[in-house]
C-alpha cells in the first residue's frame, strides 16, 4: 500500500531553518505530483508547496515564497521542504501529498486533489 511517511519536524526560534522529508513507497513516484500542506490549531488544511512530476515547477504560497524550497529526488522517492527564516506563524503540522491527477486536471493549490497523505510533522515556531 501507499506509504508517505514525514520526517525531520520540531521546535525552532523564528528566523531558524527546519528540513522537512518525505519517504514515500508503493506508488511509482515519478508519476505523482508531490505537495507540502500544513493545518495550525483551529485552522484549516492550506497547501504551502509542492512540485511537478520532474522536480523542474515548484509552486508556492506566497506566504512562503522565497523563504521555502521543495525539492524532489526521483531516484530515492523522496521529497524535501527546505524552511527558512521561518515566522511563529508557520507553526502547524504539515503533511506531505501525492496526486496521481495535478497536472493533468485540478489545481496544485487544493488539498481534494491529493489521494494520498501523510501522518503530519510537528513544527513550532517560537518567538
Amino acid at each position: 500500500q501507499v506509504q508517505l511517511v514525514e520526517s525531520g519536524g520540531g521546535l525552532v526560534q523564528a528566523g531558524g531553518s527546519l528540513r522537512l522529508s518525505c519517504a514515500a513507497s508503493g506508488l511509482t513516484f515519478s508519476s505523482y505530483v508531490m505537495g507540502w500542506f500544513r493545518q495550525a490549531p483551529g485552522k484549516e488544511r492550506e497547501f504551502v508547496v509542492a512540485i511537478n512530476r520532474s522536480g523542474a515547477r515548484p509552486y508556492y504560497a506566497d506566504s512562503v515564497k522565497g523563504r521555502f524550497t521543495i525539492s524532489r529526488d526521483n531516484a530515492k522517492n523522496t521529497v524535501s521542504l527546505e524552511m527558512n527564516s521561518l515566522k511563529p506563524e508557520d507553526t502547524a503540522v504539515y503533511y506531505c501529498a501525492a496526486s496521481a491527477i495535478v497536472g493533468y486536471s485540478g489545481s496544485y493549490y487544493s488539498s481534494r486533489q491529493y489521494g494520498y497523505w501523510g501522518q503530519g510533522t510537528q513544527v513550532t515556531v517560537s518567538s
